[in-house]
């Protein structure tokens, strides 16, 4: 949130009917002893979750805000404030000390209502790597951006495709990178793009660490956008090769500038001003908030990009620009001299503050009111309202197709209403063994993450019995403590049970169970269940003795194939992770004197057989259960299995 208040808020103008009505004392106590510092503070809920993080010029005035008479709050700040149940501050000895511990605080908790980019792809970066002697110019999915690494990225670029093109064109004009990361590596012998020309002989020791790094320069220039510089330079390098009569080295150079310069008459100069700028508009409708950014360098627009913001609404645009800029520049590769923005955010002069300390130089943020570079605010937004529209035309277009599928759904099993909730079960196993099932759950035609559920089957290992384990799993949905909890205490509207007939038939033989076993007034109504055998996509029906056949083409047979590949899916992860422990673990059976008690101890403490086999005999025999003589077993075990 942003920083409003200048005055003092004093505790006669807090709303104490509420506060005594609705919060804690604890609460109450904490607002009174509210310091004066700035600082960061955390809201909670009931639960002891952290809901909000902000910062403040001066803490008292800001938290009391919350809870003043008539506060015209947003709705967002509103949503917050009916859940506060608790709270907590940190006190910092800056304004810009609080903005750095509030990034790394939404980070660390990830608060249900601060704005979130809602996007949460691994977009590509392009990094050279000024840390080695010999930098190499690589392909880098995530960014490592340590405070003593050298290191330089560029991105991130949405365009995967650019991205792979763009280094391919760093290799035909510049000759890098090699497929050494050291000349030593090579032996003298020069690699396979060096005799197609596309390296510079690193490899094979045919140009000196000061040329080398030159072209490592000159690859920055071109990453960075300031291709003009670059061609001066070339045009310059190329007529010195020409005096020189190195003509092979002028016709080289001659081909990097008629590259470079394609690439930069593909580019439009939309600021005369020729400078690094970012343009940042915020658009927003009821529904979704657009951050769009255009990137321009040396006054061309080499790119942009759209996110997708979670918690920001229209009339809280102003403030969570602030947020989407710490957010963003948080972690960016690039902060350019300019940043322009589409509206006035609080705080100006910390966030600028900030912003030089991370760049190293001076950075402005500006909204501008007029004139060209307003005009291309004004860009941003029409760009951003574009993507707005064609994410509602999207969600609208999803909406409408998923819709069909629930009502084609319901007419081909026969269902009284649509499905608005779709519980799918799913069986795991290796011969009986590592046996597991998955429970996932659909609403409305989409998948519901935090309803999905998995099960260790309590079945006797080493004998497969799908039935029993299905008719475990249903039982324990039903009867166990998992019908008792908020998210299912409501009975589906159609079961989807992996199998064909026998599965179906044991979880009809539970669900009649459940019915006698239940209080009256309790009754368990399922009004459609069906099973799905895998191999011609069969659907079997209660009381029917022949399968529905539904054509490949039908959207009603899409809808159930994908809650059932996602009930696989999820049994199989969960398989695949206990079978891998188990498997692990085993190799602790082959040790003398470790029972199945010391097992459980060794791998508890130390959580893998890699640690248990770096820990010392005096650090085994510390643990509980274990003697001296357990303990020096186990060390002699793997000392003379690594031996072997």
């Amino acid at each position: 949130m942003a920083e409003k208040i200048a005055t003092d808020v004093s505790l006669e103008s807090l709303d104490w009917a509420i506060l005594e009505s609705k919060y804690s004392v604890t609460l109450r106590e904490k607002l009174a002893s509210l310091p004066t510092s700035p600082g960061c503070y955390l809201m909670k809920n009931a639960s002891g979750e952290v809901i909000y993080v902000g910062k403040a010029k001066v803490l008292r005035n800001r938290v009391r805000q919350y809870f003043q008479k008539g506060a015209d709050h947003t709705r967002r700040t509103r949503r917050m404030v009916s859940e506060i149940a608790d709270m907590a501050w940190i006190v910092t000895d800056s304004e810009l000390e609080a903005l750095i511990l509030e990034s790394n605080l939404i980070k660390k908790h990830h608060p249900n209502y601060n704005v979130k980019l809602r996007d949460d792809k691994s977009y590509p970066y392009i990094a050279i790597t000024l840390s080695d002697e010999w930098p190499r110019v690589e392909y880098k999915r995530k960014l490592r951006m340590q405070p003593k690494e050298k290191d330089k990225y560029f991105g991130p670029y949405t365009d995967t495709l650019a991205v792979r093109e763009t280094m391919r064109l760093i290799r035909r004009v510049f000759r890098v990178p090699c497929g050494f990361k050291h000349p030593e590596q090579s032996k003298g012998r020069a690699c396979m793009y060096y005799h197609i020309n596309q390296c510079t002989g690193v490899c094979a020791g045919k140009i000196s660490h000061e040329e080398y790094m030159s072209v490592i320069d000159d690859v920055r220039e071109f990453l960075a956008g300031r291709r003009e510089n670059l061609v001066k330079k070339l045009l310059k390098q190329m007529g010195e090769a020409s005096e020189n009569l190195e003509f092979e080295k002028a016709a080289r150079l001659r081909d990097q500038v008629q590259a470079i310069q394609t690439l930069v008459a593909r580019q439009k100069v939309i600021s005369t001003a020729l400078e690094d700028q970012d343009v940042i508009a915020l658009v927003a409708d009821d529904c979704n908030t657009i951050a769009e950014m255009f990137f321009i360098r040396g006054g061309k627009l080499i790119g942009q990009e759209h996110f997708l913001l979670d918690n920001a609404c229209e009339d809280d645009l102003k403030e969570s620009l602030g947020e989407f800029i710490e957010q963003h520049y948080n972690t960016a590769a690039y902060i350019p001299r300019e940043v322009l923005v589409s509206a006035d955010i609080d705080e100006l002069d910390i966030i600028e503050s900030w912003l030089r300390q991370k760049k190293g130089s001076k950075v402005t943020i500006h909204s501008p009111k007029r004139g060209e570079r307003r005009q291309l605010v004004e860009m941003a937004k029409k760009n951003a309202d574009l993507v707005l529209r064609q994410i509602k035309l999207k969600m609208s277009t999803d909406e409408a197709r998923i819709a069909e599928e629930v009502s084609v759904l319901q007419h081909a099993v026969g269902l009284p209403t649509p499905p608005h909730r779709i519980e799918a079960y799913d069986i795991s196993n290796i011969q009986g063994y590592y046996t597991v099932a998955s429970l996932v759950v659909f609403e409305d035609g989409q998948p519901k993450k935090e309803h999905y559920r998995k099960f260790k089957i309590k079945q006797p290992e080493g004998k497969p019995d799908d039935y029993a384990s299905m008719k475990e799993v249903v039982s324990r949905r039903l009867t166990g403590s998992l019908r008792k909890s908020e998210a299912f205490a409501e009975l589906p509207d159609l079961m989807l049970i992996d199998g064909g007939k026998g599965q179906l038939n044991a979880a009809l033989e539970v669900i009649a169970e459940s019915r006698e076993q239940r209080a009256e007034g309790e009754k368990i109504e399922i009004t459609g269940i069906v099973g799905l055998a895998k191999q011609n996509e069969e659907i079997y029906k209660p009381g029917r003795s022949e399968p529905i056949i539904l054509p490949r083409n039908s959207k009603a047979l899409h809808l159930i194939q994908r809650v059932r590949d996602e009930a696989h899916r999820f049994a199989i992860t969960y398989h695949r992770s206990i079978r891998g422990k188990s498997m692990r673990a085993s190799v602790l059976n082959n040790i003398p004197g470790i029972g199945a008690k010391r097992r459980k101890e060794l791998m508890k403490h130390f959580g893998s057989v890699e640690k248990i086999k770096e820990a010392s005999a005096e650090e085994i025999a510390a643990l509980p259960n274990m003697g001296k003589s357990a303990a020096e077993a186990v060390v002699t075990y793997f000392h003379s299995e690594d031996d072997s």
